[in-house]
């Protein structure tokens, strides 16, 4: 580490600089010092800013590069053979399907972040525009989602930072003030549990946007090598790893996650919610220690779930037909 000195006229601005090697990538770390200081205050203040860059290092080589292993030929074969058990493709969905997966989604999605709506009360909103005596922000933020479910329906593009804000303003347009907007400087994030426990820390914010380029890089590089589970897989766990909104990432990840399946023709996933402390462990598991396979498993079972009750669903369409 090194004191930078940046001078003019009236005054000397100080700052605390490190560059650190990954492979061939060089990573800067700086943080600004004061200006005009004496010995003494310079020696206080870079005391301080050497142990900021180093936690700055540690988180970032714990959420830096998406997949920083390859996944073995075995694993993408059985990720593959995976595949294979999910019989509904995207096309073969009508639009009866697509509205009945959007009520479901819209309701899991935002109960695993604490919206107190119930299945009935999103049915009711999203095909009646029936409003319960519920919180505002809730009922904005269901209509939200069901727009956002169109709305990847209809792009053409798989991820890019515009479009990952360009979701997050129409789930939030009406009920955060951020919405669209990633974390500002000094806006850091905590994921805590019921109990208060904190479980998942975001990137800090000067590496957030280096972070989310290189999750887009990573992307377009494996898109045609990995098999769609593996890939939504990979970018919805390191994108709640980076977590580069003040809140509504959770949201904003699963919906992503469903963009890059349906881009491949795999059918859109439901995480529902008495699946919410699986979910979790599986981020945990990738967060710490790379591993896919507990978030595959995951929406495995998920897929079995929504096949059998789009199954029951159309038997008793038939039946009702007759």
């Amino acid at each position: 580490m090194h004191i930078e000195k940046r001078k003019s006229p009236k005054e000397t601005k100080y700052y605390l600089a490190h560059s650190y090697r990954e492979g061939r990538k060089v990573h800067k770390f700086r943080k600004y010092l004061g200006r005009n200081l004496n010995e003494e205050k310079l020696k206080e203040r870079t005391k301080i800013a050497e142990k900021l860059i180093i936690d700055e290092i540690n988180k970032y080589r714990l959420i830096k590069d998406p997949l920083d292993f390859e996944l073995s030929k075995d694993e993408i074969k059985r990720i593959k053979r995976l595949e294979k058990e999910i019989l509904i493709k995207v096309f073969h969905l009508s639009e009866n399907d697509w509205k009945a997966f959007s009520k479901i989604f819209t309701y899991d999605t935002n109960a695993i972040e604490g919206s107190r709506l119930s299945q009935k009360e999103v049915k009711d909103i999203i095909e009646f525009d029936k409003w319960p005596d519920k919180s505002k922000e809730d009922i904005a933020e269901a209509y939200g989602v069901d727009e956002a479910i169109r709305f990847i329906r209809e792009t053409k593009e798989h991820i890019s930072i515009p479009l990952i804000k360009r979701i997050h303003k129409i789930v939030f347009k009406n009920s955060k003030g951020f919405a669209g907007k990633l974390r500002r400087k000094g806006e850091e994030v905590f994921v805590v549990d019921s109990k208060g426990n904190v479980i998942h820390e975001g990137a800090p914010q000067p590496r957030m946007g280096h972070l989310l380029k290189e999750l887009v890089s990573w992307y377009e590089t494996n898109k045609g090598r990995y098999p769609a589970l593996a890939l939504g897989a990979v970018v919805h766990n390191q994108f709640e790893n980076i977590h580069p909104f003040r809140d509504g990432n959770g949201r904003v990840g699963r919906i992503l996650l469903n963009n890059i399946l349906i881009k491949h023709g795999l059918p859109p996933v439901n995480i529902e919610l008495k699946s919410q402390a699986e979910y979790y462990l599986s981020l945990r598991e990738y967060g710490q220690n790379k591993n896919l396979r507990p978030t595959i498993d995951l929406f495995m079972k998920e897929y079995k779930y929504f096949n059998k009750h789009k199954k029951a669903r159309r038997k008793k369409l038939k039946k009702g037909l007759r």
